[in-house]
């Protein structure tokens, strides 16, 4: 909708592939060069992002921020255990959730549950976690390789397309509760909303393979 103010459809659908990398604060727009656009993301970062996360409460630990984050970009879309990380970060599972949801109140990073018809069953489940923004992400790990020469595509794609779907929701002032939802043999549907006890799916893939509804 933003984009459609200064552009044809056709420019945009031509110019997704460069914002799944860098999209999408206001000023990148108007940045044409690739370098200055990662030196812009990199500041926001190191400048603005992480500064105000280590004076939260005062907090010190810089590496274990940083690490923290990092394994988040990793993990983006998969589901997160956080006594795991905790083990490999050598602080404890209570350290993590705290900073997590630092994270979360300055708008880095945001959960997703499974869904499950018992509410007490969703706050101790583990959750997916995902970046408001992709280009932050990329950032985080230093990672601006072009679109079709990554690994973690699939990753950008479903972040991309969950951050913007929450975003417009959000703007439309359309409120939904969403999900993820999967079963104890690990079939899954990457997007489940819930509206007024009703249900949609969203499966998320690359491509144009036809997408077999699951049983």
């Amino acid at each position: 909708m933003e984009f459609s103010q200064t552009e044809i459809f056709l420019e945009t659908k031509g110019n997704l592939k460069d914002r799944l990398i860098f999209i999408g604060y206001p000023e990148l727009t108007k940045l044409k060069n690739r370098e200055d656009k990662i030196t812009y993301l990199k500041e926001i970062v190191n400048n603005q992002l992480l500064r105000d996360i280590l004076a939260f409460e005062g907090i010190k630990k810089r590496d274990k921020i940083i690490a923290l984050l990092q394994i988040i970009a990793f993990r983006t879309g998969s589901e997160v255990s956080l006594e795991s990380i905790g083990r490999d970060l050598q602080i404890s599972k209570n350290t993590v959730e705290k900073y997590l949801d630092l994270f979360r109140k300055v708008f880095i990073i945001y959960s997703v549950s499974r869904f499950c018809r018992h509410r007490d069953n969703e706050i101790t489940k583990m959750k997916k976690w995902y970046f408001v923004d992709n280009g932050i992400r990329n950032a985080i790990i230093n990672s601006f390789n072009p679109f079709n020469m990554r690994e973690d595509s699939g990753k950008l794609w479903e972040n991309y397309l969950n951050s913007e779907r929450r975003k417009a929701m959000d703007y439309k002032q359309d409120f939904v509760f969403d999900y993820f939802w999967r079963t104890h043999t690990k079939q899954e549907i990457d997007r489940t909303e819930e509206k007024n006890e009703q249900l949609q799916a969203f499966e998320i893939q690359m491509g144009k393979k036809h997408i077999k509804n699951p049983n």
